[in-house]
């Protein structure tokens, strides 16, 4: 059945010719996955395309995720029972959930928009326009793979459960994958069992989802730099916007602590660190960082052969380029300048143990340890598109830990976007201002 989605949707994707950008600048602000992808598309239409980075380039969320490309993520973070959750979670220090008490008002006002729409309406509204940006990413990192290796796999996802709950839930997710038209099946333990033979694995059942991939972030992202410096894209390290010069309803200048950029076109794509950014051109943007950890075993004694979510545990397993296996999870909404809290990641390394009982992983040292910060949404759908206040800004933003798995999609649109063509999909649910 995801085939007939897909070759509907390459159908719709038609190679247009861009608006003249003869001599035209553009502007990417954030070398992430999103920001990049977005200059891998501007680049071929015919852009001059500038990423500037605050860091560089290389210690973002698009490194150390588990690297899945999922349209079975099509339930949103907001979604119905999420806060309830929430708040039992929270007062362990090993749990997958964290919100820090503070006062905050950015943080209050995106929590009472999280609450209101962790809703049945919103999960209803959500799941297409998230399985389309999904299928529509996947088609494009499938196409890059004719120019460069990143260690991707299509070969699907578990999602392994242990509980009679969320065997239930189980049942409700695979007829609604089935509903969208995505390849998933429902396995009995001596299934799931089978698909490991190499390890022993603690669960009920699982959800297969044949239409999601995984690949190697760490490769992906490299490759990625490495094609857009040979494109002719220039990469700028260490410039941190702090501000923006303006003319009418245009933004023309990018202001740096080092340098300003003169510029046609803005494409705002600074993850985690969005909401500050996108402040400087006088609008507001519910968003707060979400961190993440992982560890990741480089030559592991261990065997998988499929990526996996841990659906008590809260937990991603993934096995990355041959002989790597990461392992991540948590979302701790917290300031960014709180030091990690290591406690998170026994916790996520427990989980794993309770699942696969066989994997005996030390608490690694902390210098092991990746953790970074995802830009979350008030509704857990991303933010892509343009704004009223200025005629020449996209903003992309607001993937949460869908980042990767949307990231050649979202660029791809991005440069739609911008040289006002025919969208691959509609793009409406992803409105920047939608919160007003």
């Amino acid at each position: 059945m995801v085939s007939i989605v897909k070759a509907f949707y390459s159908q719709l994707i038609i190679d247009h010719s861009p608006l003249t950008t003869d001599n035209m600048k553009v502007t990417i602000i954030g070398g992430g996955i999103i920001g990049l992808s977005s200059a891998y598309y501007l680049q071929r239409s015919g852009w001059d395309v500038t990423v500037i980075d605050k860091s560089d380039f290389l210690d973002n969320c698009s490194y150390g995720n588990a690297g899945y490309v999922c349209p079975s993520h099509f339930i949103p973070l907001a979604s119905p029972g999420i806060v309830k959750q929430g708040f039992k979670l929270m007062w362990s220090s090993q749990s997958p959930f964290y919100v820090e008490p503070r006062l905050n008002r950015a943080l209050f006002s995106w929590g009472m928009k999280f609450i209101r729409s962790a809703s049945k309406e919103n999960l209803e509204n959500a799941a297409v326009p998230l399985r389309d940006i999904a299928l529509l990413s996947q088609q494009e990192y499938e196409k890059w793979l004719k120019e460069f290796d990143f260690s991707y796999e299509h070969k699907g996802l578990l999602e392994i459960f242990q509980t009679p709950e969320n065997a239930d839930h189980a049942v409700h997710t695979v007829e609604k994958a089935k509903q969208l038209g995505l390849d998933t099946e429902l396995l009995s333990y001596d299934q799931l069992q089978s698909l490991e033979p190499h390890t022993k694995i603690n669960g009920r059942g699982a959800i297969l989802f044949k239409c999601d991939a995984h690949l190697y972030p760490n490769k992906l992202m490299k490759g990625l730099i490495a094609k857009l410096k040979e494109s002719g894209v220039q990469l700028l390290t260490q410039e941190e916007v702090t501000g923006f010069e303006k003319n009418g309803s245009r933004i023309t200048r990018v202001i740096t602590r080092n340098k300003n950029f003169d510029t046609d076109k803005i494409v705002i794509a600074t993850g985690a660190w969005s909401r500050e950014v996108v402040q400087l051109t006088g609008i507001k943007l519910p968003l707060i960082p979400g961190r993440g950890y992982s560890v990741t075993l480089e030559d592991s004694p261990y065997r998988v052969n499929y990526p996996a979510v841990l659906m008590e545990g809260r937990v991603a397993i993934t096995p990355m380029d041959g002989n790597k296996i990461r392992f991540g999870g948590t979302m701790e909404i917290t300031s960014i300048n709180k030091p990690p809290r290591m406690n998170r990641v026994k916790g996520i390394l427990n989980a794993v143990k309770r699942f696969y009982p066989g994997f005996d992983i030390p608490m690694p040292a902390s210098e092991k340890v990746w953790y970074g910060y995802r830009p979350c949404s008030a509704d857990g759908l991303p933010y892509i598109g343009r704004v009223k206040k200025w005629n020449n800004l996209v903003i992309a933003t607001g993937h949460a830990m869908l980042g990767l798995s949307l990231g050649a999609g979202t660029g791809k649109l991005v440069s739609e976007i911008i040289n006002e063509v025919p969208s691959s999909m509609d793009t409406t649910p992803f409105e920047v201002e939608r919160f007003g």
